[in-house]
């Protein structure tokens, strides 16, 4: 079964069992699914349905942090719960070992020597390690690797 349609089924047992919580969060995985699709034509695969929910967890931290800096505690609550019922569809997260294992296999493997060979390393970690760590976390890894070196 593929992601789109395991989360298709999880919303209509969300449906019957009367979570409205989760069924809310569901709801927006399947609308913004679908908006990609129809934005771009195509059908997306699990690969592309998990950059998708990768893509809306980050806008949850980001909103999370400005709600708590508002002093909304009760909206990043919300965010937070949205959050963890995301998580449930993405594949276990990299450990730091992990990660920078992947980085420094990269970065020999690519023969990078400086900062402007940052792209060619990202590239290979980003197929390795893509929906399964922050990118972002990774970007900033290798930058401090690539200018030590």
């Amino acid at each position: 079964m593929t992601l789109k349609a395991q989360i298709s089924e999880d919303m209509k047992s969300a449906m019957k069992a009367g979570d409205k919580d989760r069924l809310k969060v569901l709801r927006l995985m399947l609308a913004a699914i679908q908006q990609i699709e129809i934005d771009k034509r195509i059908e997306l695969d699990d690969s592309g349905v998990l950059g998708v929910l990768d893509k809306m967890v980050k806008q949850r931290r980001d909103s999370i942090s400005q709600f708590k800096n508002g002093g909304r505690e009760d909206l990043a609550d919300i965010e937070l719960a949205e959050i963890t019922v995301l998580k449930t569809y993405l594949p276990e997260q990299l450990g730091e070992a992990e990660v920078d294992k992947i980085i420094d296999q990269a970065i020999k493997d690519s023969g990078a020597e400086s900062i402007r060979d940052m792209g060619k390393v990202m590239g290979q970690v980003k197929a390795k390690a893509a929906g399964r760590a922050d990118m972002g976390a990774i970007s900033a890894k290798v930058k401090e690797r690539l200018g030590a070196a």
